[in-house]
């Protein structure tokens, strides 16, 4: 078993020459396909046609470089050499795609006509949703010049502002009982701490993190700009449109489900009024939102929490359990903080290459979660892998639905091994992890809207305004029972996610989907050959028409009442648990 990444099952080290070698393949690849088809008339020639898209599916098996790269800089942060190498490759394989900017467009504009002729070939089959894709969106794209153009400012005009808050953000340190520690390492540790020392800690990360959002408030309104000019330039009606067009969910679909949710903000309301009476506290602060309720923290060591895993995934299918002990034993799974590792953790797929999950172990019921999240995750790229090459990237909206319903089949077996007070506590956290992803990822989402059209509106905002935002939307979902400070407002500065914009959708999306496949399993566990077709499935389809194939509607608001309601049902479970006991402090 290896609890450190094996980024040799992608190249040796840095110097590996096969890098270059790589990058000039493709470089050479993209050069030879411009040659090939730019100047052919392929488009009304069917068997030029698939020539050309299997030639463009192969781009996929040669792609290694940059995620190295990027694998490789979350793990070893500041190392200056594979940043610079980063950079540069980067620039390059920015250019050489560009060479073939010009296919994508050119099958934009096939006809209506052809079009349907195209989506009804069977020669075209595995090629059907990528196609479908291309002429849906096709009225979003641009000139061949205009879209080289946009690629190249990306660099400057995104990544470059999001790599510098990342720097000053993992530079920026505070002091807590005479350590020095990182902003990220104190954020983990703020829930876990007495009232006291929360709220203290809290307030010192505010106060930093108030001091250095003179760049973030820069940072922002520079993103925020540049992606006005993309979207303005494209034609997208709504801040979030890229998004969720990018995501291939139905913008319509997804803007009521974002109202719907906000509709249901007094559930959060209810469970926090809960927590409150746990905690016994007459006001609650944003430090206490996460705080836990009980003092029997039990800590679960890696070596154990590998076990419930593997059992948990055994009892729906032994195939997950294999493939959970083969990423442990190809070293596929980055296990435990260190210096220079970044925070949070993640699961990194692709079509072809091997899958990489980024954990932050820390012997908690929290972090057994996390890993069978990032494992259902992996599962699903596993899984995706049945489908073409061209057709297994799987959107993001479908992959938070895998990903929490692997969370459920652990929770079960960790559930069922609790005392009763280890239960409400449970019951109290897993409720709240619904409250974090659906409740709050509507209310960031709300925030991000407002954010965006204020910018586009006043041309920029001061961070005291986008504090003061971020206080009012926080506030949607936290309810009356919470007192904010100015301060609390600076989390914007903190918050990722919102670099990465309106993604926080997917995972209330995701998070309610998946409660519905876990409820239709646990009455039938036969359902579980449906889930496995959504599984399986890859990216050959939109999630909507994923989902309806195995008998979930998400276009219906409904659909999602119902998820919600499940909620409200655990948090009247939760007050029967709590009854008139004693509070807990």
């Amino acid at each position: 078993m290896k609890t450190k990444w094996n980024l040799k099952l992608l190249y040796k080290s840095l110097e590996d020459p096969q890098i270059n070698k790589d990058v000039s393949k493709l470089e050479e690849s993209y050069q030879n396909f411009k040659k090939k088809y730019q100047a052919q008339n392929y488009l009304h020639d069917e068997k030029k046609l698939l020539e050309a898209l299997e030639l463009y599916e192969s781009f996929d098996l040669i792609q290694n470089p940059l995620y190295y790269l990027f694998y490789f800089t979350d793990i070893q942060n500041g190392n200056a050499k594979a940043e610079a190498l980063r950079s540069s490759i980067t620039q390059r394989l920015t250019n050489a795609s560009n060479q073939i900017v010009f296919f994508t467009l050119s099958l934009a504009k096939i006809s209506k006509a052809e079009q349907q002729k195209i989506l009804t070939n069977n020669k075209f089959k595995k090629f059907h949703h990528f196609l479908e894709q291309i002429f849906i969106t096709s009225k979003y794209r641009l000139t061949e010049s205009e879209e080289k153009i946009l690629n190249l400012k990306s660099l400057p005009g995104h990544t470059l502002w999001r790599e510098g808050q990342e720097k000053l953000l993992g530079n920026t340190n505070v002091i807590f009982k005479d350590k020095k520690m990182s902003i990220g390492e104190a954020m983990n540790k703020i829930p876990e701490l007495s009232l006291r020392e929360r709220h203290g800690l809290n307030e010192q990360v505010m106060k930093m993190l108030k001091s250095i959002s003179h760049f973030a408030e820069s940072e922002m309104n520079a993103l925020i700009i540049d992606k006005k000019i993309n979207d303005e330039l494209r034609g997208y009606a709504h801040p979030a449109s890229a998004t969720i067009i990018g995501y291939e969910n139905d913008e319509k679909a997804i803007l009521n489900f974002v109202e719907t949710v906000s509709n249901y903000f007094p559930i959060s309301h209810r469970f926090l009024k809960i927590k409150q009476k746990m905690l016994g506290l007459r006001t609650l602060t944003y430090a206490d939102r996460s705080a836990p309720v009980g003092k029997t923290k039990r800590k679960i060591s890696f070596e154990n929490a590998i076990e419930i895993i593997k059992v948990a995934f055994e009892k729906v299918n032994p195939e997950y359990r294999k493939i959970f002990e083969n990423y442990l034993r190809n070293g596929q799974i980055d296990v435990f903080p260190y210096p220079g590792k970044r925070s949070g953790a993640y699961c990194s797929s692709d079509e072809v290459r091997p899958t990489f999950v980024l954990l932050n172990y820390t012997e908690s019921m929290k972090s057994v979660m996390t890993m069978a999240h990032e494992m259902g995750h992996a599962i699903h790229a596993e899984y995706s892998k049945t489908q073409p090459i061209i057709s297994r990237n799987h959107t993001i909206a479908t992959a938070e639905v895998a990903s929490t319903l692997f969370e459920n089949f652990a929770f079960e077996e960790i559930f069922a091994t609790l005392s009763e007070e280890e239960k409400i506590i449970a019951l109290h956290d897993r409720i709240g992890d619904d409250v974090q992803t659906i409740f709050r990822q509507i209310a960031c989402f709300n925030f991000e809207t407002e954010l965006h059209l204020t910018v586009r509106e006043k041309g920029t905002l001061a961070k005291e305004e986008i504090a003061k935002l971020m206080n009012k939307h926080m506030g949607s979902y936290l309810g009356p029972n919470f007192k904010f400070t100015e301060l609390d407002g600076y989390f914007f500065v903190y918050w990722s996610h919102i670099r990465q914009f309106f993604y926080v959708y997917s995972y209330a999306y995701g998070q309610l989907i998946s409660k519905s496949l876990y409820a239709k399993y646990k009455a039938d566990p036969s359902y579980l050959l449906k889930i496995e077709e959504f599984l399986k499935a890859g990216g050959s389809k939109s999630p909507e028409q994923i989902f309806k194939d195995i008998g979930i509607d998400t276009s219906k608001s409904g659909f999602f009442i119902e998820g919600l309601k499940s909620i409200e049902a655990d948090i009247k479970r939760l007050e029967k648990l709590v009854g008139n006991g004693k509070k807990k402090k």
